[in-house]
């Protein structure tokens, strides 16, 4: 069992969600987020503008800014992280900074509240 969180533009999600449908994900979490990459983000003048300085904000202008963006959770067996990454890459690929990240991490089990079912049962 795997955990898949990614992060997306927020205009993409409707697609996304529809492909992730498509290929077979019907259960997942989608949260409001704010972020971005690295870009070309100068550390001294972005640590001015946390301090205050308007100067420092000023230069920084749109690169310490954080942008909105959609943070997608869904919980898949082993067998379908692949389709799953495939798919949000297909969907979300633009070619231009800020098409998103995509994150596979294992988790060691799930309990479904209702039933008790454990592992994989539980999140089929």
């Amino acid at each position: 069992m795997k955990e898949v969180i990614a992060v997306v533009r927020i205009n993409m999600m409707n697609q996304t969600k529809q492909a992730l449908t498509d290929c077979g994900v019907d259960a997942f979490f989608a949260h409001e987020a704010q972020g971005r990459g690295k870009g070309f983000v100068n550390t001294h003048i972005l640590e001015g503008a946390e301090q205050g300085y308007v100067e420092a904000a000023a230069l920084l202008g749109e690169k310490g800014k954080l942008y909105p963006k959609r943070l997608l959770t869904a919980v898949v067996e082993d067998s379908m992280v692949d389709c799953v990454v495939e798919t949000i890459i297909n969907v979300n690929q633009t070619g231009k900074p800020g098409d998103g990240k995509v994150f596979i991490v294992p988790l060691a089990d799930a309990v479904r509240v209702r039933t008790g079912e454990t592992g994989e049962k539980s999140i089929v």
